[in-house]
């Protein structure tokens, strides 16, 4: 049905796909506080660069609330893409040093190993506090 609508093929490699999906979310498990502290910085960032968009100080504090959200809409989006890149890096890595047919179980091991560390570290600090 798509190669009917576009006028062109293209391939897409579904282990390569689902290689860096896997690694990019372990990552971001494993490194939860750094998405954490990425997501604040560019929220603050877009609600300080769209601030001088605004001449009228009443125009801007009656859309506060709803910029601010979608700006922190945005930077959750915004704050996968160096994961992504991160989960790329990671799984040409095994994909040079294993084998391509070893980057879907790596990525899924990485994925367990890291929701478990997260979910330690969680109730390490519900423990604490």
């Amino acid at each position: 049905m798509l190669t009917e609508l576009l006028p062109f093929q293209f391939k897409l490699d579904t282990t390569l796909l689902a290689g860096i999906t896997l690694w990019s979310l372990a990552l971001y498990l494993g490194f939860f506080p750094v998405s954490e502290w990425l997501m604040d910085r560019l929220a603050q960032w877009m609600n300080f660069a769209e601030r001088s968009l605004y001449i009228s100080v009443e125009e801007f504090e009656r859309t506060r609330k709803g910029r601010e959200s979608q700006n922190a809409f945005l930077a959750s989006l915004l704050s996968i893409v160096p994961f992504l890149v991160a989960g790329g890096l990671c799984n040409w890595l095994v994909e040079v040093t294993l084998d391509k047919s070893w980057t879907i179980s790596t990525g899924i091991i990485a994925c367990i190993g890291c929701a478990v560390y997260e979910l330690g570290r969680r109730d390490g600090q519900e423990n604490r506090g």
